[in-house]
């Protein structure tokens, strides 16, 4: 009998480790690798199927004793601006967004590492070098863009990339039904300006733009204040044993 090369993925299960999320427990992941010409492919079913993408690894939680992490996604055509989000695009309407090549830059860099040290000093992200990020930005296989936010002055004419002053990054995967947020960071010194929202928002104005259905926001962990800012864009879906089903629980 000949045997034939398969085209399937190989699964791995981490170690238990402690959660980030949940104080008391522990938390496996099972991966695999997103390589090749069917990468993009593959990135697609799996982020649909509730794995996230962290390089050239898509992973998702495999924890034994707690199913507290949920795989959200936005419903982009149906969603309108809250009264407060409106506020939030107003305030930042000086920011013009350009999307690039998933290619670093030691300004994103140098961004990035402002962000980290003001916001997640202990956080596993903490250490990265510029040659880390420089690995988070470009090891990919799948159709993946740097989305920059810049400031535009009275004397400033954006023309394209590195022309204003960059205050915002995010690293954004394109599928085939929608926008992947993969990492976002910010100029801490700019927090007023609700920055995480609004690069949701504009995410979802994209994603309307090129007719994509969806924003997916990884995981909401139940019982987590630091994810409960996901639950304010509505109307969304979350992937549960039904599969993919409408979040109608508004009093989050």
């Amino acid at each position: 009998m000949t045997q034939h090369p398969t085209q399937s993925p190989q699964f791995f299960l981490t170690a238990p480790s402690p959660c980030p999320y949940l104080d008391g427990q522990f938390e496996r992941k099972v991966f695999t690798h997103l390589v090749g010409d069917k990468a993009s492919e593959m990135n697609d079913l799996l982020t649909q199927g509730g794995f996230r993408r962290s390089q050239n690894i898509a992973y998702r939680p495999a924890c034994e004793t707690c199913r507290a992490c949920v795989s959200v996604r936005i419903l982009a055509q149906e969603f309108t601006a809250s009264r407060n989000m409106k506020r939030v695009l107003q305030h930042n309407s000086d920011l013009v967004g350009a999307m690039h090549n998933a290619e670093p830059s030691t300004e994103q860099y140098s961004l990035f590492r402002g962000y980290l040290d003001a916001r997640h000093r202990r956080g596993g992200m903490s250490d990265m070098t510029v040659l880390d990020y420089a690995m988070m930005v470009e090891d990919t296989h799948v159709d993946t863009k740097v989305i920059e936010y810049r400031r535009r002055g009275p004397d400033t004419f954006i023309t394209g990339k590195g022309q204003g002053e960059l205050i915002a990054v995010a690293l954004t995967d394109k599928m085939a039904d929608g926008l992947s947020m993969v990492y976002s960071y910010f100029n801490p010194d700019f927090e007023s300006r609700s920055l995480g929202t609004f690069m949701i928002l504009d995410h979802i104005a994209r994603a309307k733009a090129m007719g994509l259905p969806h924003v997916y926001l990884g995981y909401w962990v139940n019982g987590s204040r630091k994810m409960n800012y996901k639950m304010r864009f509505m109307p969304q879906e979350h992937l549960g044993p039904k599969g993919w089903e409408r979040y109608t629980n508004e009093a989050v």
